[in-house]
């Protein structure tokens, strides 16, 4: 069968998109709390990245909102907690199945929401799906323990739920990175409320739908899972400061993490933080230059540089500095901004008007500083929407704020070194620390910039390719604890120690006479 040409494949996502999207247009978009969707008294506007308009209207939770999905969580967690391993792997292998039932659907709803290419959000709603499915299997296990004997006491260890957890998520590939959060909750046997971001709302609805209408048909109870619109100052404030929600789950930007850890305090909340980056990708002149320059650009223009993880700071060896900033600048003029259901479109719209602004201000930044424009550093497609250029700043120095400061964009800081240890100083030199990647065609040095490079995750000679068992998470402040494998369950479970004693010895005589 020939492949549909562009222009028709764009028409039949458009269609099938306005379809996806009546409901969502002809009402509030409301709270999920207890399994009944609810309204609140105050609404806010979802924009629509290509053209800012109003894409529909949102519940906006407060105190009444949030205390509902809490309780509800109380009630959901005294039953969940106590579900078999096995039945929990199965439920949870069900909303995987009902996911890739959907994935069309939450593909073309969360590209026009978010404004992220068609081509990206089409694995992310897979990726959704293979987070259940792993954690799902992890389920049986999640209790396990260790045995620890000595010659007068056997002593087992176990894990066991930690409670109701609050999970808050960003506008950056917003449903992977919800069940991302989710999954491991439900499968160490937490119950969740779940606050998705309010600039793109809409997939964590339909996430919402799956996981109560699995519940439901379980005869479980619908508050294992909640969730409540609103605003990170005031639902996401209350949820963090509510007494019966023992730990937060977010990811966002550090300074919203600081905030959360503060406002937590009181309740002594636990914290799962997946924070900012500035992420030096450091190029040796022996690796293999043109694999290099392609992860570059892949790791920053893809998904329109709003991820976490981005390649943001590329440190080239001066030796090969000018050819490498050339290749650069020739392919990051030929990216394709365009309306993010177009196939063949490489940049979409940026979340919103507000940020878009934001990263554009760099480009005043980078002038003012001395760093070069090579290109980019404006609006594109006439203005129109949240369409920013693919940019490159070339010649800068780490001490500029384009080089220190998360722009969260499709801006690229290049920056020159002299040798290894300029490389690493380089590197270190900024506050963050979630992502590294090195190349090199020398193993020796590969291990030692590995070693001394501060990050969470560092990538050899690849860009960023996950691996579900292995630890995410940043150092600094990019992050506290990990997601993946059975380290995400450190946030969800609590460790507890049971000693039997295996002799009759009395203990030490008190108060014998």
């Amino acid at each position: 069968m020939n492949q549909l040409p562009t222009s028709a494949l764009l028409s039949d996502n458009m269609n099938k998109a306005r379809e996806y999207l009546r409901r969502f247009r002809s009402q509030v978009v409301p709270h999920r709390i207890g399994g009944h969707p609810g309204l609140s008294d105050q609404t806010f506007e979802n924009l629509d990245p290509s053209d800012n308009s109003v894409l529909c209207m949102v519940a906006s939770g407060g105190e009444a909102e949030i205390d509902r999905a809490a309780r509800a969580a109380e009630d959901g967690f005294r039953i969940w907690k106590d579900v078999p391993g096995d039945r929990r792997r199965a439920l949870l292998h069900q909303i995987a199945d009902q996911i890739e039932a959907r994935a069309e659907e939450i593909a073309l709803v969360e590209s026009i929401d978010s404004g992220q290419p068609i081509r990206y959000m089409a694995k992310a709603a897979l990726r959704g799906a293979e987070n259940f499915r792993f954690y799902a299997d992890k389920a049986p296990e999640v209790s396990d323990g260790k045995s620890l004997p000595t010659r007068t006491h056997l002593n087992y260890t176990l894990r066991q739920p930690i409670g109701p957890i609050g999970i808050i998520t960003p506008w950056n590939t917003p449903f992977m990175l919800s069940t991302w959060k989710i999954a491991p909750a439900l499968a160490a046997g937490c119950s969740i409320v779940h606050k998705p971001a309010e600039w793109s709302p809409l997939s964590a609805v339909i996430l919402s739908e799956i996981m109560t209408e699995v519940f439901e048909k379980a005869d479980l109870p619908p508050g294992i899972a909640n969730l409540v619109h609103g605003f990170g100052e005031t639902a996401g404030k209350l949820l963090t400061e509510h007494p019966s929600i023992r730990a937060i789950a977010f990811v966002g930007e550090s300074v919203t993490g600081s905030h959360i850890m503060a406002q937590g305090a009181p309740t002594l909340k636990r914290v799962h933080f997946e924070l900012g980056g500035k992420n030096p990708v450091i190029v040796f002149d022996d690796a293999d230059l043109e694999r290099a320059r392609d992860a570059v650009l892949f790791m920053i223009y893809s998904l329109n540089g709003q991820r976490c993880t981005s390649s943001s700071r590329a440190l080239i060896q001066r030796s090969v500095y000018d050819r490498f900033v050339s290749d650069l600048a020739a392919r990051v003029k030929s990216i394709k901004v365009g309306q993010p259901l177009d196939p063949s479109t490489e940049i979409g719209p940026l979340i919103h008007p507000r940020h878009a602004e934001k990263v554009l201000s760099y480009a005043k930044c980078a002038a003012q500083d001395g760093a070069q424009i090579a290109t980019g550093g404006g609006r594109a497609l006439n203005g129109k929407g949240n369409f920013v250029e693919p940019t490159l700043f070339v010649d800068a120095q780490n001490t500029m704020r384009i080089a220190q400061e998360e722009i969260f964009g499709p801006v690229l800081t290049v920056i020159p070194f002299d040798d290894e240890a300029d490389a690493i100083r380089i590197a270190n030199d900024v506050k963050y620390g979630l992502a590294a990647y090195i190349w090199t065609g020398d193993v020796g040095r590969a291990h030692r910039v590995a070693r001394d490079v501060e990050a969470g995750m560092v990538w050899v000679n690849s860009e960023n390719v996950r691996h579900l068992p292995t630890p995410f998470g940043g150092v600094k402040a990019s992050g506290i604890g990990r997601d993946g494998g059975d380290y995400a369950f450190d946030t969800y479970m609590e460790q507890k120690n049971i000693a039997i004693g295996l002799d009759r010895h009395r203990p030490p005589a008190i108060g014998v006479r």
